[in-house]
């Protein structure tokens, strides 16, 4: 497993405000992913110059959230290597999209990744 790309995640019920502020420190939105999981969930992530990332997603969630986005070449074995340590994934779900599959993972200490690899057409 290869990591291609780690991360932060702000999920939030209003990602306007976020999304302005990163954009006032000079990134620009690169993807915009809308109705996630068949749910009102959006993701944004913006790159500023000097190729730092950042993603703002906006859903039904109680306060907001700093979660880690880890991107990897080989998902199962990700997915596997994780549940291996302790993580837990408390949906039970991975996101199956047409250009990625997904799932948030949380360790047992509390924090939390979005485990994400991205199909390539």
């Amino acid at each position: 497993m290869k990591i291609t790309s780690f991360n932060p995640l702000i999920v939030t019920k209003n990602a306007a405000p976020a999304i302005e502020l990163f954009e006032a420190l000079g990134f620009e939105r690169r993807h915009n992913n809308t109705d996630i999981d068949n749910r009102n969930i959006s993701n944004v992530t913006l790159k500023d110059a000097n190729g730092f990332h950042v993603d703002v997603a906006q859903a039904n969630v109680p306060h907001d959230m700093t979660i880690i986005r880890m991107n990897v070449d080989n998902f199962e074995e990700a997915y596997e290597f994780l549940l291996a340590k302790g993580f837990t994934c408390p949906s039970g779900r991975v996101i199956e999209q047409e250009s990625s599959r997904s799932a948030m993972l949380v360790s047992p200490s509390g924090f939390a990744f979005d485990l994400c690899y991205h199909i390539k057409k």
